[in-house]
């Protein structure tokens, strides 16, 4: 679970995630104060993170030799309201085989799942 708490003016917010205290804000050009990443860089932040642990875990798991990996995600416009791009660098001795394995295991992690596949959201407003 997370909470985000709204101050009573500007837009930053204080998260709570467990037992992590986090902020976001939107940039001084949107109005915001830029005290910490906007909802969307805390979105991709989930991904790129999901994804490096994801990799981290399974390599681990087949013994392969993964020292590393970095992680960039971005959201890019389109025509269909944006798509996200995702480019993984991995280190270590990996052989081909491995690094298309690890490719493809990115494509399922539980982040990407969610975020590819969309999830029913329900509100309530008290």
């Amino acid at each position: 679970m997370a909470t985000a708490t709204l101050g009573p003016a500007g837009y930053a917010v204080t998260v709570q995630s467990g037992r992590h205290r986090l902020a976001a804000d939107e940039p001084e050009s949107s109005g915001g104060g830029d005290t910490g990443p906007t909802p969307v860089g805390l979105l991709l932040s989930a991904l790129a993170s999901c994804t490096a642990i994801t990799l981290r875990m399974y390599a681990e798991r087949k013994g392969w030799p993964l020292t590393g990996a970095r992680v960039e995600a971005r959201l890019l416009p389109d025509d269909a309201g944006g798509h996200i791009e995702r480019d993984i660098t991995l280190s270590g001795d990996l052989d081909p085989a491995q690094r298309a394995r690890l490719g493809e295991i990115a494509g399922r992690t539980p982040v990407t799942r969610i975020v590819a596949e969309g999830r029913k959201i329900t509100t309530t407003v008290r």
